[in-house]
Parts: structure tokens; sequence; C-alpha cells
């Protein structure tokens, strides 16, 4: 098949959607098919077409839609399309309803979609390749890593107050990866680094270093307000490193229920109290090192490439 997938995030973005999008021209093609990546509203004839993110996309679908009304259309929903912005934008349901199928990135996903929706929409795990070099864990700090870029949705600097009053004994330290795309925030980011000696921004990371740095750390923190699925998470288990996470439906979707690493959203305290059972409780540990192998099967590029399989052969 000739395969177009249309993505808001241009070349070169360090942007989840553009990962995704990226990540699926490499396994498409591997399956034998044509994959046009494109971020250009105007579309060209393909066989089948993807858009990711609908409230971005809802142009391009519109037109792949009028201009050629036989190809069939393949709309992947986010975080912002599913938790914030469906019960707000009417072009978000608009979307929906003329796509032929829809992706969601992890199951609790379905949980929020009307029955007719729902009954269109495919589970697509988002896979990963641990890395091929390990880098050395480091010995003097218990390293916490958050990964995210610096967007209000992402409550990104929840794991720096969280680590603020740590009893002094403690060797947790947290060091946060991510482009800034609020000023304010990058602002808070810096400042946090200078007056807590337990957090680092260090900004941008290459995506090589990325997953090298997450099979390192001891453990990966998520406190996004609300993910669709996020990348980190399928790449954190991939690499065996355990995850504590808000408990938000894309999170729950992919850990589980009854994952014991979840906390509340903007629950400082009860964040910090994971993190000091982390250090202190070997068992503790275990018990979400075996949480996060026990999924990992469901990550790995071979499942992510017969969900595809699926979901084109139903078209």
């Amino acid at each position: 098949m000739n395969i177009q997938c249309f993505t808001p995030a241009p070349r070169g973005s360090v942007k989840g959607n553009r990962i995704t999008a990226e990540r699926w021209k490499r396994l498409l093609e591997e399956l034998g098919h044509e994959f046009d990546l494109v971020d250009s509203v105007v579309p060209q004839p393909c066989d089948v077409a993807i858009a990711i993110h609908a409230g971005k996309s809802a142009v391009y679908m519109a037109t792949m839609k009028s201009r050629y009304p036989d190809t069939p259309v393949i709309l992947c929903l986010s975080g912002t399309d599913l938790y914030r912005d469906l019960h707000r934008d009417e072009t978000i349901a608009k979307g929906i309803d003329s796509a032929d199928r829809l992706i969601v990135l992890q199951s609790h996903a379905l949980t929020h979609l009307k029955s007719a929706w729902a009954d269109k929409a495919a589970v697509v795990l988002q896979s990963c390749i641990p890395p091929r070099d390990s880098m050395t864990p480091l010995k003097k700090q218990y390293e916490v890593l958050v990964v995210g870029h610096l967007r209000p949705v992402k409550d990104p600097l929840r794991t720096a107050m969280a680590v603020r009053r740590l009893p002094a004994g403690s060797r947790i330290h947290v060091n946060h990866l991510g482009s800034s795309l609020s000023k304010t925030l990058e602002v808070r980011a810096v400042r946090e680094s200078i007056n807590n000696g337990r957090y680092n921004y260090e900004g941008v990371c290459a995506r090589s270093e990325v997953l090298k740095r997450i099979e390192r750390a001891k453990i990966l923190v998520l406190s996004s307000k609300l993910e669709g699925g996020a990348n980190v998470l399928s790449e954190a288990i991939c690499c065996g490193t355990p995850v504590l996470a808000s408990r938000v439906s894309g999170s729950i979707g992919i850990l589980g229920e009854s994952y014991p690493g979840l906390f509340e959203v903007g629950d400082t305290e009860g964040l910090r109290t994971l993190l000091m059972k982390c250090e202190t409780s070997p068992s503790f540990y275990k018990e979400l090192s075996t949480s996060i192998a026990k999924i990992a099967k469901h990550y790995t590029p071979s499942a992510e490439k017969r969900a595809w399989r699926r979901l084109l052969a139903s078209l």
C-alpha cells in the first residue's frame, strides 16, 4: 500500500507526535508498504491516509475526504483530543465521525469514547527497541529521571517539588530531559535547578541518548495531567526501568489500574512517599520491576506490527 501520514509536528521536531509517526514509518516500511510522512495540510493521492491529532489534522482530513472520498482515513487520537478538547471543540467530534478507523494508544482510552467510535477504534501499543549500548549506573546518586517537555499539561516540575524536603541521607537526585515549550516554565526550571540541589534541568537530549538515560535511571517519573499514551512509558517498559506515574487514563491504560507506582495528579506528597519507598524498600522496588517486566512483551516492534497488520487488513 501507498500510505500517507500527516503529523502537525515538522521534521526535526522532538514532540511525541513526530516520534510516533517516524516509528510507524519504519515499521510499516518493514512490512512492505510505502510510507510518506507529510506536514502539509494539502493531501496527495494514496491508498490509505493516517492523521495524527484530530484537532491539528482537521483541515488535512477534510481536504482528503473532499478530494479523495474513496481513500480510507485512519485518525490517531492524542491525549488532548481525548481528555481535553473532545468535550469543548466540535471539530474533534467531526473528525472522529469522518474517520474510517481510529487509533488509540492504550486500551483505557476506549472507555472515553461513545460506542459508535469505540467500535471503529483499534488499540496500537507503542513499541521501543532498548539501546544496544548501556551507560554505567550512577553510584553516588539514586537517579530519578523525568523525560518531558516544559508544558503546563505535563506538570513538569512536580518531581522537583517532591524532592525538595527529602531526608538528608537520601541519595535521590532528579535529572530532567525535555525541550522548553513555555518560557515561564523554563524560567522556573532553571531557578529550581539553582535552588534545589536534588534537581537538574538539562534541556533537550538526542533520542539515542534519551533511551540510554532511561535505561540507566533507577526510576522514571511521568507526572502529566493527561496523556494519550506516552512514548516514554513504553520506552521505560522496554528498558526495564520502573515507573512512577500520575493516575490518568493514558497511563492506567499502559501500566494497569492496579500498578503500585501510581499517584494522584498534582499530589506532591504522594509522589515523595513513593520515591522514598523506591529508595528504601527493595521489596517495593522489585514489585515495580516485576510489574513492568510482565507487560514488556506487549511493547515490542513485532507486537506493534501485528496490530498494524490487523488494522490495515480491516479497511
